[in-house]
């Protein structure tokens, strides 16, 4: 029998994830068994916080206009203020009142006090 010589398929296949992991430190870039494990760490991290990313900002957003709305009265806050949102069916979402919030409080404000009317 013959000797096979092997190819080049496996060493391609290697360098791709070598470069997937090439900034990585130590041996988390160097050895091949290793690159494969932190490589799946990394999509599985990446994965699971573009999810998390979107829940920590609407927290952000809804503490934002939580702050604003409790400054001018003291017994308004967000939950009374989005619930008399959907009441009058105005379609604001919490990234725009945040921002209304932040750049523009007289108008988050005049909003607000339109409402309770």
């Amino acid at each position: 029998m013959t000797r096979i010589k092997r190819g080049y398929i496996a060493r391609r296949r290697r360098t791709r994830i070598r470069l997937f992991t090439a900034s990585f430190r130590g041996v988390h870039s160097r050895l091949t068994r290793t690159i494969t494990q932190q490589k799946i760490r990394a999509l599985v991290s990446a994965h699971r916080d573009r999810d998390r990313k979107k829940r920590d900002f609407r927290r952000l957003w809804i503490s934002r206009i939580n702050a604003v709305i409790r400054e001018k009265k003291k017994y308004y806050s967000y939950n009374i203020l989005v619930y008399n949102l959907y009441k009058r069916q105005l379609l604001l979402n919490r990234k725009i009142l945040a921002q209304i919030a932040i750049l523009n409080r007289n108008c988050l404000y005049m909003i607000s006090n339109e409402i309770i009317k």
